[in-house]
């Protein structure tokens, strides 16, 4: 049998298409490709972005902000010695862009001006860090991101 150009040229489109939607349906089903929104309440965390900006502002106008290092122990967050610890609320968020299951989130009990995240909750690789803390009814925001 012999196939003339119209019909090698429908059977090319035919198999484009069947090869796209292959992959289309393959990313759409496998749980290995997961696709998420960076974050679940997209639309009311960027209500509150007003409040974030002055935090941070706030934060930047300290003359030591707060400081965080690596140590064989963990993660280290040094608070400013100027402001009194027993004073400071708030939130240490860490962030794992490359997966959503490692995420997590404590709240700041301060012995002293520092708060220690052991090690075994840290996994090497990149991390977003955010602390939203307040002392006396101010508000202040960090963020780093951080190669642990």
């Amino acid at each position: 049998m012999k196939i003339n150009w119209g019909t090698a040229i429908i059977l090319v489109f035919v198999g484009f298409i069947s090869f796209i939607m292959f992959f289309v349906i393959k990313m759409n089903t496998n749980e290995k490709y997961e696709h998420d929104l960076v974050t679940e309440e997209y639309y009311k965390k960027e209500l509150a972005f007003q409040k974030e900006i002055d935090a941070e502002k706030n934060a930047k106008a300290l003359e030591n902000n707060i400081t965080v290092k690596k140590a064989i122990e963990g993660l280290i967050i040094t608070f400013p010695e100027v402001k009194n610890y027993q004073d400071i609320s708030g939130t240490i968020s860490l962030y794992r862009p490359s997966n959503k299951k490692l995420d997590f989130e404590i709240p700041i009990v301060l012995q002293d001006n520092r708060i220690l995240i052991q090690d075994e909750n840290m996994i090497e690789g990149r991390w977003n860090i955010t602390i939203d803390w307040t002392h006396k009814g101010i508000s202040y925001l960090f963020k780093e991101s951080l190669t642990y």
